[in-house]
């Protein structure tokens, strides 16, 4: 059984966190939360989240991809190297790595992006491009291992591609 990471940190954008989790799970894909060691999480409207494992006790090949949700969280996630350094082994190896909305932030740090193809929330569009990546506007982008979305209505798009991605991997 696949297993992903999905990170975690306070003010999380709720249904980029929940929506993914239950989807996997619909495929019989494994989400963990993975935070940064505070063990509880609330997101951007208080919702209440707990951790599975501490991004220090990861093991990197456990999984078989990482997410990384939007909303304020990806500010928190990027000041955490271990997070960074997970996300990249993660790229390195050829597995999923997913973002949506302001997860780029956490792909900008983990310094993934050079002559990479993707998407994310507007706002941060100059930091991806600043990382030498190449914004387009689309609901969903995929660049080999690379799958993002620009906000919660590109969730259905952005889970069909993670789930496709997986499915393709077990093969």
């Amino acid at each position: 059984m696949s297993k992903v990471a999905i990170l975690l940190e306070d003010y999380y954008q709720v249904l980029e966190v929940w929506y993914p989790y239950l989807r996997l799970r619909e495929d019989g894909i494994k989400p963990l939360f993975v935070g940064t060691g505070k063990g509880n999480y609330k997101s951007k409207e208080g919702y209440p989240a707990r951790e599975d494992i501490a991004i220090d006790n990861v093991e990197r090949g456990d999984f078989s991809g990482v997410i990384v949700p939007g909303g304020y969280a990806p500010d928190i996630l990027r000041r955490y190297p271990k997070v960074n350094e997970f996300v990249k082994v993660m790229d390195g190896e050829g597995k999923l790595v997913a973002s949506i909305c302001h997860g780029g932030w956490v792909l900008v740090s983990s310094g993934i992006l050079k002559g990479r193809t993707l998407t994310g929330f507007f706002a941060i569009k100059d930091d991806l491009i600043g990382a030498g990546a190449e914004y387009v506007d689309k609901e969903v982008v995929v660049d080999k291992n690379l799958i993002t979305s620009r906000n919660p209505y590109d969730l259905t798009a952005f889970c069909t591609e993670i789930v496709k991605f997986l499915k393709e991997a077990r093969k």
